[in-house]
């Protein structure tokens, strides 16, 4: 099984380049599932129901997110309703929508986590223990993915040893900078520390820089937008074993 885990997209122009080249690269590639952290998908930052329609529409099977998905209240409703997007399970657990889904895709079932970091941002569990949790109630499923989005590289490398044999794949998200350190691990774990983001090439993570620069240097909020320039594609495809859910390669993608 052939697994392409796309890094977080940024805005309506992070859509629209999703939209024109993940059809023919899946096509290519001969990708089974499709996974994208979609938090930040509408415009200015969170994400809607137009926004992650828009990702299901485009190629997207299924969309993760992270500490920005409850900033639009209209998609409280959709995280609820809707069983191809989940919001990281260490959340409260009154909050709108679910932490996991189990994908039935005919012949073998997928799970998909997501967590949210502990270090540097708002949390409601422990992410470590909250793993546990939601592998013993996932049960016997061979394929497991986990979005972890989390600021600290240390935290991510952690949960990932720590997850090891454990998963399929584990796989970073938030930072927008994709790493070189895409690996297997001992126990037959794909990892990368951060998929990296879809969005425009020449921004501050997919953000105009001038904004940006004009905040770091006055203090002052600012509203942020999304340059319409050359755009890039960061994930990572994981080809797993469906048998005994063990990765086999792991591939960095960089597509512009």
């Amino acid at each position: 099984m052939i697994v392409f885990a796309v890094g977080d997209v940024v805005g309506e122009v992070g859509c629209r380049f999703l939209r024109s080249r993940l059809p023919a690269f899946r096509k290519y590639r001969g990708i089974d599932l499709c996974i994208a952290n979609g938090e930040n998908s509408a415009a200015g930052n969170g994400i809607t129901p137009e926004s992650a329609g828009y990702l299901l529409s485009s190629g997207v099977d299924f969309i993760t997110t992270g500490n920005h998905v409850y900033k639009r209240r209209e998609v409280y409703d959709y995280l609820d309703e809707n069983e191809f997007i989940i919001r990281p399970a260490n959340f409260y657990s009154e909050n709108p929508g679910r932490g996991y889904s189990v994908i039935d895709m005919g012949r073998y079932s997928v799970a998909v986590m997501n967590l949210s970091g502990n270090m540097y941002l708002d949390y409601a569990e422990n992410a470590f223990v909250t793993a546990d949790r939601v592998l013993e109630k996932i049960g016997d499923v061979k394929m497991k993915l986990l979005d972890f989005h989390a600021e600290a590289t240390s935290e991510k490398r952690a949960m990932g040893f720590y997850l090891d044999g454990r998963v399929s794949a584990v796989f970073g998200t938030h930072t927008h900078v994709q790493t070189a350190d895409e690996q297997l691990l001992a126990g037959g774990t794909g990892y990368i520390t951060d998929l990296g983001m879809t969005g425009p090439v020449n921004s501050v993570l997919g953000v105009d820089i001038k904004t940006v620069t004009e905040r770091f240097i006055n203090g002052m909020p600012a509203r942020f937008s999304n340059p319409d320039t050359a755009c890039e594609m960061g994930g990572c495809i994981f080809e797993l074993d469906e048998k005994s859910g063990k990765c086999l390669s792991v591939e960095r993608i960089q597509l512009t």
